[in-house]
């Protein structure tokens, strides 16, 4: 059996690419992180579905790394509402997460022998984030194999949802029985709830609704 590591945050995308990798067979290593986020109620919800689809589970504590950045997900300023700032990029934005995130995945990779790492990025739906693009990965990837042990292109980094709409990858979801009342997708829960007026609140719930049409 394939081995992967997987990023798992507890939203929607992330815990449907699980279901997805593991509807395929893989040894699933989900590994999640603890950066400072407001919305640190994700890791709950990322335990509880590395827990239903039975994968193996690391949390990553790099509060102290992430202290001093600049993003509203991390308490400097208000949550968006409005989905940009004046250049175009969502102050939800964390400088360099997906890089972060994605070295130390490629590290515990390198680590174990696992030739893929899977993320749930999607590139339609949160265009505005630079390290969501298909470009973005498509570096990374080439840099990994260059910085590492692995091979010259040994290492694949895959992004099954990057170009689906949010409602397709609900349905997909759905069709691989992830139970959307256990994600969650809020940038600023109030009492452990979805805020229902945050950027992501309004992304997800009109992905619920086409997918019902």
């Amino acid at each position: 059996m394939k081995k992967c590591v997987l990023l798992l945050s507890g939203g929607l995308d992330s815990v449907t690419t699980l279901a997805l990798v593991n509807s395929q067979k893989y040894d699933v290593y989900a590994i999640s992180f603890l950066y400072g986020q407001k919305h640190s109620i994700e890791l709950e919800y990322a335990k509880h579905n590395a827990e239903v689809f039975k994968v193996k589970h690391k949390i990553f504590d790099m509060r102290s790394a992430f202290s001093d950045f600049n993003s509203s997900l991390l308490g400097v300023g208000e949550i968006s509402k409005t989905g940009v700032i004046d250049d175009g990029i969502p102050n939800t934005y964390v400088p360099a997460r997906n890089i972060i995130f994605l070295s130390i995945a490629l590290g515990y990779a390198e680590s174990i022998n696992a030739k893929e790492i899977f993320i749930g990025a999607n590139a339609i739906d949160y265009s505005g984030y630079p390290d969501c693009r298909p470009e973005f990965i498509e570096s990374f990837q080439k840099m990994a194999n260059i910085g590492t042990t692995f091979s010259n292109g040994e290492l694949k980094i895959q992004t099954p949802l990057i170009a689906m709409k949010k409602s397709e990858i609900i349905k997909l979801g759905l069709s691989l029985g992830v139970d959307y009342s256990k994600t969650i997708s809020c940038y600023s829960p109030e009492n452990g709830k979805e805020c229902g007026k945050c950027d992501s609140c309004i992304i997800r719930k009109k992905g619920f609704e086409e997918a019902e049409n």
